[in-house]
């Protein structure tokens, strides 16, 4: 086997070997999340993100739409909590922070908002025998 043989095989060896280190989000994480996102969208909430206002319908799509892009670059979210840090708390693209108004409320920062609701799914959780 010639050094540039070696070199290719010891390359596609590396990749596979990362690509299988980084693993889908795992279920019971994702089972959070949906529980979140499905909250969200029986919400009467309004979500801004970059200055426009959306409905909690359309908050939801983009947000799973922002999952969905982080597992195929096959990155592991470990928990709700990292989610709502990476994709549901700002711009990807612009950095500025989402917010939620729901009702005659302020908004609030959506970081702020979806944690005090996963809270409430957990307990919800919880309360289940």
């Amino acid at each position: 086997m010639t050094m540039t043989h070696r070199l290719l095989a010891a390359s596609l060896l590396a990749t596979i070997s990362l690509a299988a280190a980084a693993a889908p989000t795992p279920p019971a994480v994702r089972a959070e999340i949906d529980a979140l996102m499905a909250k969200m969208s029986a919400s009467s909430c309004q979500f801004e993100r970059n200055g426009s206002w959306h409905n909690a319908a359309d908050a939801r799509k983009h947000l799973l739409r922002k999952l969905d892009y982080i597992e195929k670059r096959r990155e592991t979210l470990a928990s709700a909590e990292q989610f709502i840090d990476v994709a549901a708390s700002k711009s990807s693209f612009s950095g500025k922070p989402y917010r939620v108004k729901c009702g005659a409320a302020e908004p609030v920062n959506s970081q702020v908002w979806l944690n005090r609701e996963l809270k409430a799914v957990r307990a919800a959780q919880k309360a289940r025998p």
